[in-house]
């Protein structure tokens, strides 16, 4: 059995809304005849900067205009589009590319661009058009084991290898991306996303959740017979999915997902990370007293660490607790911006690639995939602005590299939270 989901980057290891945004967009803002239906069609609900969906009361916001902070996210968003955004296999497929995964074209880099995608609808026009060539892509990729699901890893050539299994987070990324499409567009079109979103979450449950411990599996290829059925990775607990889950399919297993998974972030913060409130890329034990990972389980010597998996997770827990205000996700934010302000002085330049569970760091690289996650965290504590402002400083400032297409990924994904633009179907 494989890992289902890629190693670490090797790369990053080594080293009128549309209106007043089209002008921003270049070369994607055509100047062709618009078909008037398909433009109706093609409107979005939520589009990009309607904050129409505010956060919890009392959550920050970065300094400065609302449309400088938006602008801010279309000028990351162009360039990130621009890098990562691929027509390389024809079919009509629109695929994300991951230059510094192990696979050119993995779960993981397909989920966010769904996200990002429908997101992003209203400042690009392009969005509906690039989200169905996603989508079409995604159902030409089943998993082997569930063909709701979508395989983990492809070459080159957009054929799936190492066995054409699973990887949990990109599901879950998938289904989420599926709903924003369905609210934003309606699932009267090519695709009714509202029924593949829960064809996807139906099976996400059967083969990518653990029934007796209901959390999340590494993949769909990891059932009772197999090593790893004990073991979660924590930047898979995305809460805030877990509530729209819940809301698409009326199925309450969701609120016992999410509620386990909240329990479980809250115990290993206090039992392993009382002072900076880390957690390790992959928990073990889940049947038993679940703790971090004593060494290399999946991918390296730092599984039990805060690496390149976990470094995800201020960002996740942090989504959840402005949208939400739930006052344990609120916590768990928290505990990790207090320690990361404190660790590094206010300094985001200070944020390396790499800690123990007590804020000691082994890495002194520094990546974005580490320090933007940061900048959502910020947001739910009244005495940190001027950090946040800080780090949306960093983000705001920092060029998307085309060769790091992880932290770049993420350091989009937390700058859309941190401007206010992101929201819960």
């Amino acid at each position: 059995m494989h890992p289902a989901t890629p190693r670490r980057r090797l790369a990053a290891v080594l080293a009128g809304v549309s209106c007043l945004f089209l002008p921003l967009l270049g070369s994607h803002a055509a100047t062709a005849a618009v078909d008037p239906a398909k433009a109706a069609a093609d409107t979005p609900a939520v589009p990009f900067g309607s904050h129409s969906k505010p956060y919890a009361a009392g959550t920050l916001k970065p300094s400065g205009t609302q449309s400088a902070l938006d602008q801010a996210v279309i000028k990351t968003y162009n360039a990130w589009k621009s890098a990562f955004v691929r027509k390389n296999c024809g079919n009509g497929w629109y695929e994300v590319i991951s230059p510094d995964a192990d696979h050119p074209y993995v779960a993981e880099a397909q989920g966010y661009g769904m996200v990002v995608t429908a997101t992003m609808a209203g400042a690009d026009p392009e969005a509906k058009t690039v989200f169905d060539g996603m989508v079409k892509y995604v159902l030409a990729h089943p998993s082997v084991n569930n063909a709701n699901l979508l395989a983990a890893e492809q070459n080159a050539s957009c054929k799936s290898v190492d066995g054409s299994d699973s990887a949990t987070d990109g599901d879950l990324d998938v289904a989420y991306g599926l709903l924003l499409a369905d609210r934003q567009w309606g699932s009267g079109g090519t695709y009714n996303y509202k029924d593949l979103a829960v064809k996807h979450i139906n099976a996400i449950k059967k083969s990518e959740i653990n029934p007796t411990t209901h959390l999340t599996l590494l993949g769909d290829w990891s059932d009772s017979g197999e090593e790893h059925y004990w073991m979660t990775r924590s930047s898979d607990w995305m809460i805030d999915h877990f509530r729209a889950f819940r809301t698409a399919t009326g199925d309450s297993t969701w609120d016992t997902v999410r509620t386990a998974h909240q329990k479980l972030i809250t115990n290993q913060q206090s039992a392993y990370a009382s002072s900076t409130g880390l957690l390790a890329d992959f928990v073990v034990n889940t049947n038993g007293t679940a703790k971090p990972a004593p060494g290399e389980v999946l991918e390296g010597p730092n599984d039990g660490d805060y690496s390149w998996n976990a470094c995800r997770d201020p960002w996740r827990i942090g989504a959840d607790a402005v949208t939400s205000g739930d006052s344990a996700s609120l916590a768990s934010a928290r505990k990790l911006n207090s320690w990361i302000k404190t660790k590094t002085g206010g300094n985001p330049d200070k944020i390396v690639s790499g800690y123990r569970l007590n804020g000691s760091a082994f890495d002194s690289g520094n990546d974005m995939a580490f320090t933007a996650p940061f900048v959502v965290t910020a947001l739910t504590d009244s005495g940190s602005q001027a950090w946040l402002d800080a780090l949306w400083k960093k983000l705001a400032g920092t060029s998307i590299d085309p060769d790091l297409y992880y932290g770049g990924s993420v350091q989009l994904q937390s700058m859309i939270v941190a401007s206010g633009n992101y929201w819960v179907p």
